[in-house]
């Protein structure tokens, strides 16, 4: 049994697991070994053999006595962007190499209390600053479909260790695209809830209006259960938590889609999305109609302008945010330094990354005495038009599809003297980041070099439960979010 372990999904492992057909404990150490073997992926950047064993047989102790935890004993892993207290957080940052958090984040908490049993910490992007995984100071995640290229970012490990059985679910955030892109790139399930719906508190901060956790796993149903216990108000600790109760996702899963409305935004099959994404995308909105949805071509006319829109919102947030790196409290310090000020710049220097600073820098400049006004408050007024776009469009249809993103995973190094050919890659997840609303990626088919293609589905605020519905029945008819990569 133990050597089929990770070819089981979240909501198949569990109920083994209550049953009692495997014990957390086996489940774990098959995950760990896993791990370990296919350490050449970069996927991991922390793991404590003892710790993840301790959790372990306290759910086997829970799942003993007759707890009902639906989550009780699944072992999964957290992206390196939540603090926890049983392992190190860095945020892919040597700015905080070392670091160990006093507490766990909210969303690790309420995981935790659902049963699940934590296998590590996952590299990302530095600061979940990227698309690609490729800005990681621990050094860039090879996507399993293909060694030689990205899996997304910023939550690449996370999707990483779900596409190569490494872990049968992972967290990751969704800032600009951060779940949905890697979820896409690398074959697997995704989505993003509305923003506020989980809460931000121990969710190290890259931009504080847009940042949202999130589960990646293999199919809907997976993302369904865990994101029930990831959600809920958290008013003490997170101001932009949502007033909204928790909500059980897995409840609606097989209602039918027979007469759903699937709008087909015209913008996200204009020019430079390739002929092999396009033709994925089609065939899944086929598939679709087949199940009765119906489609209707819809138009988001602000599409274009979402990319300097968050170019300028994201790196202003994260030169606020990011200031508290200074040398002083926590984190990496500078050795050797003259004063203060040269503490603060020697520090900073050393330990931020380039793509780390060059927001910076960007976000400094547009909140700079001058510029705050043509850039970063005109930015805010055409993040709500764009917003007003979405609740344009939901009057016509249900939910929103098309791609995720314009290409399949490019190589590794290939925008490396370009980062605006990454930043243009988001162009389709940037505009539901900016609006606050859910979103998903599910596996849809193949492209260019047998890569992957995600279907990404947007609905509106609260509408989570229905994005699920929607990828549940797709995946009852389709087997995309079974494959493998060869050799996983």
């Amino acid at each position: 049994m133990s050597g089929q372990l990770h070819e089981l999904g979240v909501a198949e492992l569990a109920r083994r697991l209550r049953t009692r057909d495997v014990s957390a404990v086996e489940a774990a150490q098959h995950f760990l070994a896993r791990g370990q073997a296919h350490a050449s992926l970069g996927a991991y950047l922390a793991t404590d053999e003892q710790a993840t064993l301790a959790q372990a047989r306290a759910a086997d102790a829970r799942i003993a006595a007759g707890d009902a935890a639906p989550l009780a004993g699944v072992p999964i892993a957290h992206k390196d962007i939540f603090v926890t207290r049983d392992f190190p957080t860095t945020a892919g940052s040597k700015m905080l190499e070392g670091y160990r958090s006093p507490f766990d984040a909210t969303v690790v908490r309420r995981l935790a209390e659902a049963g699940v049993v934590t296998l590590g910490k996952l590299n990302c992007d530095e600061f979940a600053m990227g698309s690609s995984n490729e800005n990681s100071a621990y050094g860039a995640v090879r996507n399993p479909w293909d060694g030689s290229r990205i899996p997304g970012g910023s939550s690449g490990g996370s999707a990483v260790a779900v596409a190569a059985r490494l872990a049968p679910a992972a967290t990751g955030t969704d800032t600009g695209g951060s779940i949905r892109q890697p979820a896409s790139f690398c074959g697997i399930t995704g989505i993003k809830p509305t923003y506020g719906r989980a809460s931000r508190y121990g969710m190290i901060a890259f931009a504080s209006s847009l940042d949202q956790a999130g589960p990646m796993a293999h199919s809907a149903e997976d993302c369904a259960l865990l994101l029930s216990a990831m959600c809920g108000p958290d008013p003490d600790r997170d101001s932009t938590s949502l007033d909204a109760p928790a909500e059980d996702f897995t409840r609606g899963l097989d209602g039918s889609i027979e007469g759903l409305r699937i709008g087909v935004p015209k913008e996200f099959f204009a020019e430079g999305v390739s002929a092999d994404v396009r033709a994925a995308i089609d065939a899944a909105l086929a598939q679709y109609e087949k199940l009765g949805a119906k489609r209707v071509e819809i138009s988001l006319p602000r599409t274009e302008l979402s990319i300097p829109v968050y170019y300028v919102i994201a790196p202003a947030e994260a030169s606020s945010n990011l200031s508290r790196f200074d040398g002083v409290k926590f984190g990496h310090r500078a050795k050797q330094y003259a004063d203060l000020l040269d503490m603060y710049k020697k520090t900073r220097a050393e330990a931020f990354g380039d793509e780390v600073k060059r927001r910076i820098m960007i976000g400094t400049y547009v909140l700079s005495h001058g510029y705050y006004d043509a850039y970063y408050l005109q930015a805010q007024k055409i993040r709500r038009m764009i917003a007003d776009d979405f609740q344009q469009a939901f009057r016509q249809c249900d939910v929103i599809a098309g791609p995720v993103a314009p290409t399949v995973a490019w190589t590794l190094g290939e925008h490396g003297n370009d980062p605006l050919a990454d930043y243009l890659a988001d162009i389709f997840t940037l505009p539901g980041s900016l609006a606050g609303l859910p979103g998903m990626s599910i596996p849809c088919g193949f492209g260019a070099g047998g890569m992957p293609v995600g279907l990404q589905m947007i609905g509106n605020y609260f509408q989570e439960a229905r994005l699920l519905n929607a990828a549940h029945r797709f995946q009852q008819a389709t087997d995309f979010h079974l494959r493998t990569p060869e050799g996983f």
